[in-house]
């Protein structure tokens, strides 16, 4: 089969490598739509993925082969990687570890689906989740980011009503903006430097936008929301700045949810917002009942996925390099998805 291999010092090798061998209780997918995850990006940004990884696990595809003794699917079934339930005594996906760092070992403990980077993959058959009827094949490819999303609010003191800041409109800005607005959110404000990604988050719901490059994002923030900051601020970004900012704009009292990985040091100094008494949540990626309510609110429509969905996002496998060549400083991109 044909896979992008990541062969260090930010370069893809897109060449044949042996397709994966079906074992008992496993399935083989023929992967249809991968979605380019920002942490990818992150990882190739930092060349922190080791020599010789297939990446890729945002994505849906229909299995392709059956494994002895599996039920419950049939060879064409539609489906989406991610999301089922490990069986007991099996842990699922990182969180076996008590010390996880994701810095030092968290691409050498990539979960056995995360090689979506290719023509075909290999999984456990109790991995993956059915697309539900009504749910297309390229949009439940972003189950797994929306799945993150729903996990960062939920593990938010969000109450109907409550202010929202978002920091970063990429993806999965976008998609806790949304998931915000769904939970009750009533004012969302969120601050962007790309141009096109304020206008989707605009479109999709919010109710202002700020360019932190243009003014000041603390104040312009803490002004649309009172005089007193947001209730709630998801911090989505990971830039240099942007956890202090988020910091420094949340109300008093309020929660700071931090949800971007940063793989670069963030200077945050206490004193200017200590005294305020506010709280610091982290959010990691997401539970089999994360990905049951996201794809229930994308059948739905609660989320509007057309809005990721312009027609130059989809490329082929080939065309990998290009694509993360330029998502390292995103300007017009929205979401990215390879088609192997």
């Amino acid at each position: 089969m044909k896979a992008a291999v990541y062969e260090g010092k930010q370069r893809f090798d897109v060449r044949e490598v042996p397709t994966p061998d079906v074992g008992p209780g496993q399935i083989l997918v023929r992967v249809g739509n991968s979605a380019i995850c920002g942490t990818d990006v992150h990882g190739f940004q930092a060349d922190v993925v080791p020599p010789g990884s297939i990446m890729g696990h945002e994505f849906s595809g229909t299995v392709a082969q059956l494994g002895e003794g599996v039920t419950g699917w049939t060879v064409g079934d539609r489906l989406t990687g991610g999301g089922g339930s490990p069986p007991p005594g099996v842990s699922g996906e990182f969180f076996s570890d008590p010390r996880l760092n994701f810095r030092t070992h968290g691409w050498q403990s990539q979960p056995a689906w995360a090689r979506a980077y290719a023509e075909y993959v290999q999984m456990e058959a109790w991995q993956p989740v059915p697309i539900p009827d009504g749910l297309s094949d390229v949009s439940a490819a972003m189950g797994e980011p929306c799945a993150a999303a729903v996990h960062a609010v939920r593990r938010s003191r969000l109450k109907i009503g409550n202010s929202v800041g978002v920091i970063g409109a990429g993806p999965l800005g976008l998609f806790v903006m949304q998931i915000a607005r769904a939970g009750g959110a009533d004012n969302i404000v969120v601050s962007e430097p790309a141009e096109a990604r304020r206008e989707a988050a605009l479109k999709l719901g919010a109710d202002a936008v700020i360019d932190p490059l243009a003014e000041d994002a603390v104040d312009r923030m803490v002004s649309l929301t009172s005089g007193l900051g947001p209730d709630v601020v998801f911090e989505c970004a990971g830039g240099r700045p942007t956890l202090q900012q988020a910091l420094d704009m949340v109300r008093p009292h309020g929660q700071v949810v931090l949800v971007a990985l940063a793989w670069d040091p963030t200077p945050v100094v206490s004193v200017d917002w200590i005294a305020r008494y506010i709280d610091l949540t982290t959010t990691f990626g997401h539970t089999p009942e994360d990905w049951r309510i996201a794809l229930s609110l994308m059948r739905s429509e609660k989320i509007d996925l057309e809005s990721l969905l312009p027609g130059s996002s989809f490329i082929p496998l080939d065309g990998i390099q290009a694509a993360f060549d330029a998502l390292v400083k995103p300007t017009t991109e929205l979401k990215v998805f390879i088609r192997p």
